[in-house]
């Protein structure tokens, strides 16, 4: 276990490293930093240390976003100046205009040192070879997952820049051990596999998929669905550009680790920020340690999480255990004739029907009533759309309008899938059939 001492540390140990990395963070952010001297200009001069955390004010994408376009092009929440960055990258934008987040040497060290203990949680050795399954745009996707590889001393296989017929070439022909990409792509490279008349499990040598960019990968039915289809053993990995590579799940794959080590995580009720009660869910609040470079404190990340117990996690790990991943986005909730609904639960339901591809839901308004259209890819047409739908409406407690379609016919997703789609303003309603 790499680091073994920070990872099963007990609380006393836990809070005493965090409060002397979040002193000295709060310190140099006060001095040096114009984003959060402003934000904590009222609060008194000794009033930012690591007792008093839990007053300090959330910092939101919203706010982050509303200073870059105030202060352009990059804001004021930089500790250095401008000419100490060497790294650039952006978030996905696909709420709105994309935040731009830039890091020093030393904070992109720190994203590779967060991502050693993601590899080793997922039994990755310098003996691997590993293929990053995406593009190498400005979205900061597995560009951190290259340094940590490098800096493990396995053999990158880049796949960028490749078609998915390329990119399983070069896993054949280069004896690929690890694939890191998005939970989605998993699916369908290794339907695209199946199509070229390979069975993965027989002809790719791949032992360990790494997920990450959507939640799925902590989803049982959509981890049973990609090792069935790769005889690999799949794990999950949560991230934000903002933030950094901040969880992992272990080989017991019973939820997600948050690094303690390098961030202070918090769950509160979304509505009130109060902490939740033990064993509630809430928002995922965090603070990274190690990136003064770029920090966020109490950041909320707009995750909906529930904390299992501590200890409780068969790896022997300490660090908070996040039940099941992420549960859902609290943006994306939707609440339907009163029933509020996450569109990620969709996705646990399809991915557990043998056949079934990619998925798109849509709500839209019929009269005075919310609706909301589910379309699914089926390998070839069948009867089982009214079974879907009481699943659906047993699982979830919504009757919905569902449309089978056929391969191709709706988008596949290499980096972050964007499956819900809210039209209840425009009139949209689904086409007959």
């Amino acid at each position: 276990m790499y680091r073994e001492h920070l990872q099963t540390w007990d609380d006393a140990a836990r809070q005493a490293h965090q409060a002397a990395r979040f002193d000295a963070l709060a310190a140099r952010l006060r001095r040096d930093n114009a984003f959060y001297g402003e934000a904590w200009a009222a609060l008194p001069k000794d009033g930012v240390t690591y007792r008093h955390l839990h007053g300090l004010p959330f910092t939101t994408k919203r706010q982050l976003l509303a200073d870059q376009q105030a202060h352009p092009p990059f804001g004021r929440n930089l500790t250095q100046p401008p000419r100490d960055y060497s790294r650039i990258h952006q978030t996905s934008g696909t709420t709105g205009v994309p935040l731009r987040v830039l890091d020093t040497p030393e904070s992109w060290d720190w994203w590779g040192e967060c991502w050693r203990y993601v590899l080793d949680a997922a039994g990755v050795t310098a003996d691997d070879r590993v293929m990053l399954a995406f593009s190498f745009g400005p979205f900061i996707g597995f560009w951190a997952a290259q340094h940590a590889v490098g800096r493990l001393g396995a053999l990158l296989v880049p796949g960028g820049g490749m078609s998915s017929p390329q990119r399983l070439a070069a896993i054949r022909q280069l004896g690929v051990t690890v694939l890191v990409c998005t939970p989605s792509y998993a699916l369908h490279l290794g339907s695209e596999a199946r199509g070229q008349g390979l069975d993965p499990q027989r002809d790719l040598p791949v032992r360990i998929t790494l997920h990450a960019g959507e939640p799925g990968a902590s989803v049982p039915a959509t981890r049973a669905r990609i090792e069935a289809l790769w005889g690999a053993q799949c794990f999950d990995h949560t991230g934000a550009s903002e933030v950094g590579a901040h969880g992992f799940s272990c080989m017991a794959r019973s939820g997600i680790h948050i690094n303690e080590a390098e961030f202070i995580a918090e769950i509160v009720d979304p509505e009130t920020g109060e902490p939740v009660a033990e064993g509630g869910a809430g928002e995922l609040v965090l603070t990274n340690l190690g990136r003064s470079a770029f920090p966020v404190v109490r950041y909320r990340a707009g995750d909906l999480v529930q904390a299992a117990p501590r200890g409780s996690c068969a790896c022997g790990r300490s660090w908070l255990l996040l039940a099941g991943g992420i549960l859902g986005r609290i943006d994306d909730m939707v609440c339907i004739r009163g029933v509020n609904v996450f569109p990620a639960a969709f996705q646990d339901i399809f991915n557990g029907l043998p056949g079934i591809g990619e998925h798109r839901i849509t709500a839209y308004r019929q009269g005075e009533l919310d609706e909301l259209h589910v379309e699914y890819v089926a390998e070839a047409p069948d009867d089982r759309r009214p079974a879907i739908a009481n699943l659906i409406r047993e699982r979830l407690g919504i009757r919905v309008s569902l449309q089978q379609r056929l391969p191709g016919d709706l988008p596949h997703f290499e980096l972050k899938a964007q499956r819900f789609f809210d039209r209840r303003g425009d009139g949209w309603r689904p086409e007959a059939g």
